[in-house]
């Protein structure tokens, strides 16, 4: 007998999108949260952090974003979306979040009729016939093994950790990275420090309203925010950071400036390609994330189309390039979950 009718890890985007498509689908759901309330990692951001998408790009299935639709919603506007959106869910469709639930383990027997096991840190163990692994792609801070990092004597920290600019004032900082995120902090780190974005590759940029319309307004007409994720897309491309001008003139005037990635560090030293050296206080790193899925054997992490290739009744939201350009944004989990909960619960209909 399952505990559970279906359990979805993770209670973020991607977390209740999962839920809300489950409980259209007639499942009753039950959301596993590791923090202190259903709003993912949003809270953890930098303050400045504004959306690139506008709110009306920006909603879960069956709310719209509130607001004007063209405005480009803070990342506390944000939070208190997600707050109403999973109150909106336990109110009006009797919803099952459990906050402070960490998951630690999902295990699997060879059976293919027996339940998931889901360990819960501090917990019972649960078990469910189906499992939606949605705890996010933007939890664990990916930090690449960069030419004499471990040396640095300097502060090290990824953009998580980062919040503002005020404790950096008149040092001289490093950004590494080439994309949004990178860009944004650099951008406001250059107007109380001396800072450089250093990059593998050139930073592109795509203009944020391309003929008077935002971006996202061409990517959804043109079909490409829907176009599906092939066998072809091996690595994660390298996207161009959404620009309305401002980024692009801060760079070409050097505040902050761009260079290619330094061939080492060594104390509180770096060393550029063109040999030149020089004191650096900081090193922050817009590197990206990592899938958060500790939980899963690493054999039963395998995925197409957030289904997993190894047990049947295992699903994944959220993921970066899922299914589409979109798979991890605000407006693309709901489309995912959707798709992903078809065929789960044709894999395994209720009895």
């Amino acid at each position: 007998m399952n505990d559970i009718d279906a359990l979805v890890i993770g209670g973020g985007q991607a977390g209740l999108a999962a839920a809300h498509a489950l409980r259209q689908a007639g499942r009753a759901p039950v959301i596993l949260e590791a923090g202190e309330e259903p709003v993912g990692s949003w809270p953890s951001y930098y303050d400045s952090l504004t959306l690139f998408s506008p709110a009306r790009y920006s909603s879960l299935p069956g709310m719209p974003f509130p607001g004007d639709p063209d405005c480009y919603p803070h990342r506390d506007e944000v939070i208190d979306y997600l707050r109403r959106y999973a109150k909106h869910l336990a109110d009006e469709r009797d919803m099952d979040i459990r906050t402070g639930h960490r998951v630690t383990a999902v295990r699997h027997h060879d059976n293919q009729d027996s339940p998931f096991e889901v360990d819960v840190q501090d917990g019972p163990t649960l078990t469910t016939p189906l499992v939606i692994a949605a705890s996010g792609a933007f939890t664990e801070p990916h930090r690449p093994a960069l030419p004499g990092l471990d040396r640095f004597t300097g502060t090290v920290l990824h953009s998580a950790n980062y919040r503002e600019p005020g404790p950096f004032a008149g040092q001289r900082v490093i950004v590494v990275g080439a994309a949004n995120t990178a860009v944004q902090v650099g951008y406001e780190l250059a107007t109380v420090a001396t800072v450089t974005i250093a990059t593998r590759k050139p930073i592109r940029f795509a203009p944020q309203r391309p003929l008077g319309r935002d971006v996202h307004f061409w990517s959804v007409i043109s079909g490409f925010d829907h176009l599906p994720i092939g066998p072809w897309l091996r690595t994660k491309p390298h996207m161009p950071v959404n620009d309305d001008g401002r980024y692009r003139r801060a760079i070409t005037a050097g505040r902050p400036d761009q260079r290619r990635i330094f061939t080492t560090l060594d104390g509180d030293q770096v060393a550029w390609p063109d040999g030149a050296r020089e004191h650096v206080d900081t090193i922050l790193l817009a590197t990206g994330y990592q899938p958060a899925l500790s939980y899963l054997h690493p054999e039963d992490r395998h995925q197409q189309r957030g289904l997993s290739t190894v047990h049947p009744g295992l699903g994944f939201v959220g993921l970066e390039w899922q299914r589409s350009f979109a798979s991890a944004t605000l407006r693309g989990v709901g489309r995912d979950a959707r798709y992903v909960v078809h065929h789960l619960t044709r894999q395994h209909p209720r009895r």
